[in-house]
């Protein structure tokens, strides 16, 4: 129990408290929105910006916000064009994202070992100023769900009829790409650009597994994300392994867990198996 003592054991238990919390709240809306790919392009987008931040010898997350801004921005007015499914138009950013990401590595003078560290995550080497960047966006993200929940609810259950009533749907949904990026961003140091966004989705859809409930799946996410965290943590600290890759494997377990206990699961079954019955007799 001594390795609690120790100053860098702190930060990573508070990031994975708040990480978890902002993760998994994030992922209720990729979840419902049906919008993986946007949340996989921005998360690239956050990388690439990181690694530009590196090359060039400024802050690395701040490049990342950056990056993650400009693809909302991109991101968002693509997906409201008919011209090309929304699918397309992400593929196109994600691509290019992905194209910098590994540009700005390759032309990355010297040793590589700051480009890894973004790429697989290092949750024990954060400082007390992640842990405050991470705990101050999981507070804007909770505080403004819980601000505008009904308007978020609205808004997931059918755009353009919330729209229609004059809730502002667009303005929330380019507001939830931004509260993705600034996630992906404080995030990026404990979980690592490549897998972050598993963090996101994981969670989440472990949650949607166990509830009909949007708030509950609210709590429920949280609290995976919560688990994952720690329980990587955990994991990495007791085998020697990477604590990123750890976290976001726990979390898939998680996921399975939940998909084979899930409710849900159990009412289909209960549904198919008269029509099963029918169609035989």
């Amino acid at each position: 129990m001594s390795i609690f003592e120790y100053q860098f054991m702190q930060n990573a238990i508070l990031t994975a408290l708040l990480g978890g919390v902002a993760c998994g709240s994030i992922g209720v809306f990729v979840v419902l929105m049906h919008m993986p790919f946007i949340g996989v392009c921005m998360s690239h987008a956050a990388f690439a910006g990181a690694l530009l931040g590196l090359w060039l010898g400024f802050n690395p997350l701040i490049g990342a916000f950056v990056f993650s801004l400009l693809a909302a921005a991109v991101v968002g007015p693509l997906a409201d064009r008919g011209e090309l499914s929304p699918e397309t138009s992400v593929g196109v950013i994600f691509s290019l994202m992905l194209g910098l990401a590994f540009l700005f590595m390759g032309v990355m003078p010297g040793t590589k070992s700051g480009a890894l560290e973004l790429l697989w995550g290092s949750i024990l080497t954060n400082t007390r100023g992640d842990v405050i960047l991470l705990a101050l966006v999981a507070v804007l993200v909770v505080g403004l769900i819980v601000a505008f929940y009904k308007e978020i609810q609205a808004t997931i259950f059918h755009r353009g009829m919330a729209l229609s009533v004059g809730i502002p749907a667009t303005a929330i949904l380019y507001g939830i790409l931004f509260l993705t990026g600034a996630t992906i961003t404080a995030s990026l140091r404990s979980v690592g650009g490549i897998l972050i966004f598993s963090l996101i989705l994981n969670p989440a859809a472990a949650a949607y597994q166990l509830t009909y409930s949007m708030k509950r799946m609210f709590l429920f996410a949280a609290g995976f994300g919560v688990l994952s965290g720690w329980m990587g943590l955990l994991f990495s600290y007791l085998f020697n392994i990477p604590s990123g890759a750890t976290i976001v494997v726990t979390s898939s377990v998680i996921f399975l867990l939940a998909a084979v206990f899930s409710p849900k699961r159990r009412v289909k079954g209960w549904q198919a198996k008269p029509l099963a019955e029918a169609g035989h007799d």
